[in-house]
């Protein structure tokens, strides 16, 4: 049965999808709930599940091509790896006729049990099936279709099959075997002058447009600050294990952020509000942001109710955004509604930077690399493990005392991380 592969709903406002890699191809059997094709929309990629076990047949829309909601973008059969496993090898592909009696039913226009006689007129007798030529190999029908595609001659093909039957296998080799004896191209820069142009996904065209609309419509600034790291570095050399032990997960630096975030916040409720035309709209709830690089570019799921999650459940959720982000499983609903962002540049080695703000929000905090760096303590210079964090903020509605009180109290909580718990 041939079942159509459609584009699913993923949003009330998304209605166009760009079609990605395809994870099977022609001819390949896949699952049920197996990925067959990665969709990219303009929030979120995800992977197309087969709906039924089967064989692609068919594709009608190539990586990189547009579709919409409800398109069908190619076709899968269900029945064919029934009919191999039926049939062996030599039925793949092929179908039974029509009219030909099952065994376990009688023969039209005879009696139960009985078969007529057949007639004899060259016409009406049944015909043999026709074979390859004497001498010549069989190609399976998903090994044709994959010659086809790439030119290639069944002579230059070595059959591995029954009967020197050539399988997709072998093709997929020679195809291997030319590839490595294949020369590289010259590289760019070095007179070869090669340039590889690929089209935007919709992501990175969506991150893009809301990027630019940022620093557009926003009158943006950025305050910057550092922070001595000892206290929670040695609070997590002291209690780590045993919160490895009881939590099942690793206590890392970004859920001290997170809860110092939202303390933060709650000291200076503007930069957890937006502007809404000619009004402002305070947030009464702190769902925070954390961008995380996903296999399609940068997304930011967002921790609903951070202020009411332990340090474990904040870990917990940050560790599963980002493994989801990187299979590209992330939903819709997990991407919107945030009232602020936390960006870490320093798991990539960033010293500093001015993050910019993801609209409607009005601010987003970037950390940056740690550091040993000589700082004075006491009438001493010692060496501190020390990180500079920035706050860029809309200054339409945070003054600059407000964006210097967040840091500020970002840098106390993170120095002497029991005024969390005290919530002092």
């Amino acid at each position: 049965m041939t079942v159509e592969l459609i584009v699913p709903e993923v949003g009330e406002s998304i209605t166009e999808v760009q079609v990605g890699t395809w994870l099977k191809s022609v001819g390949d059997m896949a699952e049920p709930d197996e990925g067959l094709v990665e969709i990219d929309t303009d929030k979120v990629s995800f992977e197309l599940p087969a709906p039924v076990r089967g064989r692609i047949t068919r594709v009608l829309k190539e990586a990189g091509a547009a579709a919409t909601v409800g398109e069908v973008i190619g076709y899968m059969d269900e029945d064919a790896e029934g009919a191999e496993g039926a049939g062996g090898a030599d039925a793949e592909g092929a179908e039974p006729a029509a009219d030909a009696p099952r065994d376990s039913e009688p023969a039209a226009n005879g009696p139960r049990g009985l078969t007529p006689a057949a007639d004899t007129t060259p016409d009406s007798g049944p015909t043999a099936p026709s074979g390859p030529p004497s001498g010549a190999a069989r190609v399976m029908p998903a090994a044709q279709r994959m010659m086809a595609e790439h030119g290639l001659d069944a002579g230059h093909v070595t059959g591995t099959g029954p009967g020197g039957r050539i399988l997709k296998e072998d093709v997929e080799r020679v195809l291997r075997d030319e590839a490595a004896t294949a020369p590289a191209p010259a590289p760019a820069g070095h007179g070869g002058g090669e340039e590889e142009i690929v089209p935007m996904t919709p992501l990175r065209k969506r991150v893009a447009e809301r990027l630019l609309s940022a620093q557009q419509s926003m009158a943006l600034l950025t305050t910057f600050n550092e922070i001595d790291m000892t206290a929670v570095k040695n609070l997590r050399a002291e209690h780590g294990a045993a919160f490895l032990e009881k939590h099942g997960i690793k206590l890392g630096f970004m859920s001290f952020f997170v809860k110092a975030a939202v303390d933060a916040l709650k000291a200076v409720p503007n930069i957890n509000a937006e502007i809404r035309g000619e009004e402002i709209v305070y947030k009464n709830h702190y769902d925070i942001g954390v961008a995380v690089g996903g296999g399609k570019g940068l997304v930011v799921p967002v921790i609903r109710g951070a202020d009411r999650l332990s340090f474990s459940q904040v870990e917990a959720t940050i560790a599963d955004f980002g493994e989801r982000a990187r299979a590209n499983r992330l939903e819709l609903a997990e991407l919107s509604g945030g009232t602020f962002t936390i960006s870490n540049g320093g798991i990539y080695g960033s010293l500093l930077s001015t993050p910019i703000v993801n609209p409607p929000q009005s601010g987003i905090l970037g950390l940056h690399a740690i550091q040993d760096r000589p700082v004075g303590i006491d009438d001493e210079i010692v060496l501190r493990p020390m990180m500079y964090v920035a706050v860029t903020y809309d200054h339409r509605i945070v003054d600059g005392r407000e964006a210097v009180t967040f840091l500020r109290r970002i840098k106390d909580c993170i120095e002497n991380p029991t005024r969390m718990l005290l919530e002092i």
